[in-house]
């Protein structure tokens, strides 16, 4: 039995996470979910939960928002975090610019999770072929949904229609195949 851990920076993440994870792992990976207050919380006591962690056989995903902030700086920030707990194998994952972006990338399970109609044949437009590149994608999507998306009842109830082979996120592409690759091969694929 493997245990694949998410380090996450809020509760929507592990709530989109429940969704799509059956849809990807096989029988003998364990999900757990490790939530932190933000991702200040989650810098702060990361080192500290890496270290503590005693379960064997374990592999490890941090996932936090880019917000703002310099993509490369927070992933190699929380990289040397890693590394510091002596878990240098952690994979290290940022949803550009908020977990909003992987949403956006797949319109028809805003759709079908919200349920709304119309919105899957949006997907073409010009703002959402590319979503990580929208600065604000939390209210970009609440715009989109006449505010019928909130954070944790929204992650819910789309995250269960995410396509992991169809979404135009590429934070969110990336994501799934780290999570595949640690299936595969061990925390030793270290994906970029």
């Amino acid at each position: 039995m493997t245990t694949l851990v998410f380090f996450l920076e809020e509760p929507s993440a592990k709530e989109m996470l429940l969704g799509i994870l059956p849809k990807i792992l096989p029988e003998h990976v364990v999900p757990r979910f490790i939530v932190f207050e933000g991702k200040q919380d989650l810098e702060k006591q990361l080192v500290r939960k890496l270290k503590l962690w005693q379960l064997p056989d374990s592999r490890f995903i941090v996932l936090r928002d880019q917000d703002a902030g310099d993509c490369r700086k927070i992933k190699e920030n929380l990289q040397k975090k890693c590394k510091e707990a002596g878990r240098p194998d952690t994979i290290v994952r940022i949803a550009c610019h908020e977990l909003e972006s992987f949403y956006l990338g797949d319109l028809q399970a805003v759709e079908k999770g919200l349920p709304m109609s119309g919105l899957a044949k949006r997907q073409n437009q010009r703002k959402f072929r590319q979503p990580d590149n929208l600065p604000n994608p939390a209210r970009e999507l609440t715009m989109l949904t006449k505010k019928n998306y909130q954070k944790i009842d929204g992650s819910r109830a789309i995250g269960r229609y995410l396509n992991p082979e169809d979404n135009r996120s590429n934070s969110f592409n990336i994501l799934i195949k780290a999570v595949k690759d640690i299936i595969s091969h061990g925390n030793s694929a270290q994906p970029n």
